[in-house]
């Protein structure tokens, strides 16, 4: 057996012998970071926090902006590669900017009430009005 694990080792130096970093023959992948920077925001949309970049399409509650208007979303936090900025003064001149692709609405909720031995059954739907927003720039 000793034999055996000296040859998985010596062979690739990315497969791990058994019994070492969990299951046996387990590849470790040395992930390298990029050349470019992560860059990203917590923005407070609806009453909720959504995690943007630039160019990702998120789904909103509804706005009262028109389809293809420019919208502007309050930061709570941004991450900046390594840099990442919480100060509400630091935010406040950060900019999120949006562009609204679509409004429409959400997929039905059922909504069931029921009272044991009293006969009482309550049914009711509910569809969200939502809004679709592309992130255009953080800055």
């Amino acid at each position: 057996m000793p034999a055996v694990l000296a040859d998985v080792s010596a062979a690739s130096p990315s497969v791990s012998p058994p019994g070492l970093n969990g299951r046996a023959g387990h590849v470790n992948v040395n992930v390298e970071r990029s050349e470019y920077q992560v860059v990203y925001a917590i923005v407070r949309a609806g009453g909720r926090q959504e995690k943007v970049a630039v160019g990702d399409v998120v789904t909103l509650d509804r706005l009262k902006a028109e389809v293809g208007a420019s919208i502007e979303l309050p930061a709570v936090l941004l991450v900046d590669g390594d840099k990442v900025t919480s100060d509400a003064k630091a935010l406040a001149d950060v900019k999120v900017q949006g562009k609204v692709l679509d409004h429409h609405r959400g997929k039905k909720i059922v909504i069931q009430k029921y009272k044991n031995k009293t006969g009482y059954k309550k049914r009711q739907g509910f569809r969200a009005a939502l809004s679709q927003v592309e992130i255009t720039s953080i800055a």
